[in-house]
C-alpha cells in the first residue's frame, strides 16, 4: 500500500471521529500483547483508533505510534489530544468496509 496523501487522511479522520478508541496504550508501552490487540483490531475494522493512557509527552506518543506503524504495517491518519488514529487496508477485497479517495474532491 502506497502512502496516505494528506486530503485521504483527512477523510480517514472524518470516519474515525465517531468511533471509541478499540486499544489502551499503558504504562507498560508496546507488549506483544498490544501489537497483537492492534493487529486484531485493524483486522476486523481496518480504522481504530488507540488511547495513550499514561504517555502525555507528545514526543513519547509520537515514537510509540511510530513503532506501531513499524509493527502492524498500518498507517496513522491523525492523532488527537492522546488518541491516535490507525488505517490499514484490509487485504481480503470482500471483507473491505472503507473506500479511501483517489483523488482529492
Amino acid at each position: 500500500m502506497k502512502k496516505l496523501q494528506g486530503f485521504q487522511k483527512k477523510h480517514l479522520r472524518g470516519l474515525a471521529h465517531g468511533l471509541k478508541p478499540v486499544v489502551f496504550v499503558g504504562q507498560k508501552g508496546i507488549t506483544d500483547t498490544v501489537v497483537r490487540s492492534i493487529n486484531e483490531a485493524l483486522n476486523s475494522h481496518e480504522l481504530i483508533k488507540v488511547k495513550f493512557i499514561d504517555f502525555k509527552e507528545k514526543e513519547h506518543k509520537k515514537k510509540i505510534a511510530d513503532i506501531i506503524e513499524k509493527q502492524t504495517g498500518c498507517e496513522q491518519a491523525g492523532m488527537i489530544g492522546h488518541t491516535a488514529i490507525f488505517y490499514r487496508r484490509q487485504l481480503d477485497p470482500q471483507k473491505r468496509k472503507i473506500k479511501i479517495p483517489q483523488r482529492e474532491e
